[in-house]
């Protein structure tokens, strides 16, 4: 019998989150990462968000504005931008970057530039979620860029 009710919580748990996307990645200790796809996923969420910039200025300046596709394409907009700070967040700040002893100087100072960029990413996500001028996104991709570069050490094959 409770091998049944398992299921059926298991099912209905199941179903319920059918209608929200599911993170490959979570923040147990498994010491499963895949650092290139991250950066991928996000350069894909700076696309988007340009994209629906550009359709809610177009659609806004017709005569006879589409209201409807406005707001799908703004709450589009606002949704990237908030996947675009749960990476930031969620596996970089709190996963990935690894606090550093002050003691020990250009360590220390590296660590430092890497939460100041991702904090910054996190600034500019939300100044994107909030207009749709494009220059938030283009400071957004080349916060990513300088992330990416300092947190590989190099140009990662860009």
């Amino acid at each position: 019998m409770k091998i049944k009710i398992s299921i059926v919580a298991l099912l209905l748990a199941l179903v319920s989150l059918g209608g929200y996307k599911l993170y490959a990645h979570c923040q147990i200790p498994c010491g499963i990462y895949d650092d290139p796809a991250r950066f991928k996923t996000l350069e894909e969420h700076c696309t988007t968000i340009e994209k629906s910039m550009k359709e809610i200025e177009r659609l806004s300046k017709s005569d006879h504005p589409d209201w409807n596709q406005i707001v799908r394409w703004t709450k589009n907009k606002e949704h990237h931008a908030d996947d675009l700070t749960h990476i930031v967040t969620h596996y970089f700040m709190a996963q990935r970057v690894k606090p550093v002893d002050p003691a020990q100087g250009e360590a220390f100072a590296k660590y430092v530039e890497k939460i100041a960029l991702l904090h910054g990413m996190v600034i500019l996500s939300m100044k994107a979620k909030q207009t749709t001028d494009l220059e938030h996104v283009n400071n957004l991709r080349n916060a990513i860029g300088r992330f990416q570069t300092i947190y590989f050490g190099k140009s990662a094959g860009k």
